[in-house]
């Protein structure tokens, strides 16, 4: 189990991406629970198997294998390092570019497994592993509390993660997880982060040269002026919560995540 101690803490309210995912799966796992043909249906049909995919083209197990889960258990252990991991990401990204995140690395975390194996696979924990990548790597030196006692920074954990789950996804056991959708998940979570923004400049290689505007001076301003806003108004978020923000610092700070996120690229290298 892990806490984290700095940022927002377990005080934090809910996202709308959040949200929404948390209730879509919690929907999807007690429709399964109340009703044994109907969770058959599900697993049936929306559990990812790399037959179904490859031979009859059920190409939307690939996003809906996320959304099942095995257990009490498997289900709140996800959502709850998705929740605590994620709302930040969301708070700072914007929800369009957080979700998009999300389902790349289900996605991606999807397709690696079903070169792995040929077994059903359900869960959410390829996504989630690619939203601890991206916590990591955004807050290195963050401290997460194992089980509410011992300390460890961010980049430690989910580097220790990474390794255990690289050797189990090639050295299989029967333990019924599915180590190769968490290496996806790692993998495509650090590949889009690092290197998705050099895909333009790779493109420009082969495309005529454009001229380009002069940088103004404004634009450092600019810059400094969204820094100073967005810290505060994630001070204001710490205190009472995202849902309490109005409509008009909820878009400036979706509008000022964006401006950096365009601008700022040493988040992530």
């Amino acid at each position: 189990m892990y806490y984290q101690k700095s940022g927002f803490g377990l005080g934090r309210q809910l996202t709308p991406v959040v949200k929404n995912i948390l209730f879509a799966n919690g929907i999807v796992f007690l429709m399964s629970l109340l009703n044994v043909q109907l969770y058959n249906f599900i697993s049936d049909n929306f559990a990812l198997r790399a037959y179904d995919v490859f031979y009859q083209f059920k190409v939307w197990q690939l996003g809906t294998y996320m959304f099942i889960h095995g257990g009490f258990w498997h289900l709140f252990f996800n959502m709850f390092i998705f929740w605590m991991f994620g709302t930040e990401l969301e708070m700072e990204w914007g929800s369009k570019q957080f979700l998009k995140y999300y389902f790349i690395c289900g996605v991606g975390a999807g397709i690696l497994n079903i070169l792995f194996t040929s077994s059903p696979t359900i869960g959410a924990s390829g996504a989630v592993y690619g939203i601890m990548v991206a916590y990591a790597l955004r807050y290195p030196d963050r401290l997460v509390y194992i089980y509410f006692l011992f300390p460890v920074k961010v980049k430690y954990l989910v580097g220790f993660l990474a390794l255990i789950t690289f050797f189990n996804t090639w050295n299989p056991q029967a333990d019924g997880i599915a180590h190769a959708a968490h290496l996806g998940g790692i993998l495509i979570g650090y590949i889009y982060l690092k290197f998705w923004h050099k895909i333009p400049s790779l493109k420009s290689i082969f495309q005529p040269p454009v001229k380009k505007p002069k940088s103004s001076p404004s634009d450092d301003k600019m810059v400094e002026y969204y820094r100073r806003r967005i810290d505060e108004l994630l001070d204001k978020i710490n205190k009472v919560g995202y849902l309490n923000l109005n409509e008009e610092e909820k878009e400036e700070l979706e509008k000022g995540s964006k401006f950096l996120r365009e601008h700022d690229e040493k988040n992530y290298h």
